[in-house]
């Protein structure tokens, strides 16, 4: 088969750890080893997300004296995307990955004119106490927002439209590699007859989705930090569900900033193409891609 994986942002880097590198390749050390069979056995594409990573860099830049302006979310999410990219692609390697593997910088298309530059929602960074998230929004003129119990800084994150390097990516998938691509949901550019970066960060599932729609890719899988997706989410009478229909999902909540994104993106891709899309625990990949772990979405 096809299939088009994206990685949470949060399984690379867990909320509360410290954002050493170390600590981070940790973890795609161990996203690589999970991954590495479906590479043996399908046609694989690996995106990635970047909000923890991004979110670094952006205090980062913002705390630099030495620079005029901070770095804007376009180029750092760039930057992110040759990190993660390069972590992934030498522990695919490593894990055992015999086919070729290779990490695409991209760039996807957004509306200039789309009405999410009015109301951020996309989490990145670290989480904060209130007290500390408001000196933060109050110092940079940053929007916070509550993420559970704690606070974290939210951003624009208007629609992805097209890959500009998709053509790219198909010709490699079809040639038998496996290709990283859309780190952070790709560098967000607005294209009006030349390509210019915007103040953004786009939704890496929705990217996801949408490439895989036009890969026509036979499975989605959305890997995250959670087994499986909750009805009652943050209720004590949530519990795991082992399948949604499409038809269900509108009449259920899921967190704007979280599994929303994640829940859209899997009715997208199945809506057009009519495949199966899931949502589960990166280290269960295998079993995710056969259905006996996460949430299968029909």
């Amino acid at each position: 088969m096809r299939v088009v994986v994206a990685l949470g942002g949060n399984a690379l880097l867990r909320r509360g750890e410290r954002a050493d590198a170390s600590v981070q390749l940790h973890h795609v050390e161990a996203a690589a080893r999970a991954l590495a069979p479906l590479a043996a056995d399908h046609e694989l594409v690996v995106c990635h997300g970047n909000g923890p990573q991004i979110g670094l860099l952006a205090l980062e830049s913002s705390a630099d004296p030495a620079l005029t302006r901070p770095y804007p979310l376009d180029t750092l999410g760039a930057e992110t995307q040759g990190m993660i990219g390069y972590w992934l692609a030498r522990s695919l390697r490593n894990a055992g990955v015999r086919k070729p593997v290779l990490a695409v910088l991209t760039q996807t298309v957004v509306d200039a004119a789309d009405p999410a530059f009015a109301s951020p929602t996309k989490f990145i960074g670290p989480v904060y106490e209130r007290e500390h998230a408001e000196r933060l929004a109050e110092r940079n003129g940053w929007t916070m927002a509550a993420d559970g119990p704690h606070w974290r800084r939210v951003v624009p994150s208007p629609e992805p439209v097209r890959l500009v390097e998709q053509e790219s990516i198909e010709h490699l998938v079809g040639s038998g590699t496996v290709v990283v691509c859309a780190g952070g949901g790709g560098a967000p550019v607005v294209d009006d007859g030349k390509l210019e970066g915007v103040e953004a960060v786009v939704d890496k599932d929705l990217t996801a989705a949408e490439l895989a729609i036009a890969l026509k890719a036979d499975r989605l899988l959305l890997l995250t930090d959670v087994s499986a997706v909750m009805s009652d989410f943050g209720l004590p009478s949530a519990e795991p569900l082992d399948h949604l229909d499409v038809g269900e999902i509108d009449q259920l909540e899921f967190p704007a900033g979280s599994m929303g994104p994640k829940v859209e993106a899997c009715r997208r891709f199945v809506l057009a193409t009519g495949s199966e899309a899931a949502i589960g625990a990166l280290p269960d990949a295998a079993r995710v891609l056969e259905g006996s772990a996460g949430t299968a979405v029909r």
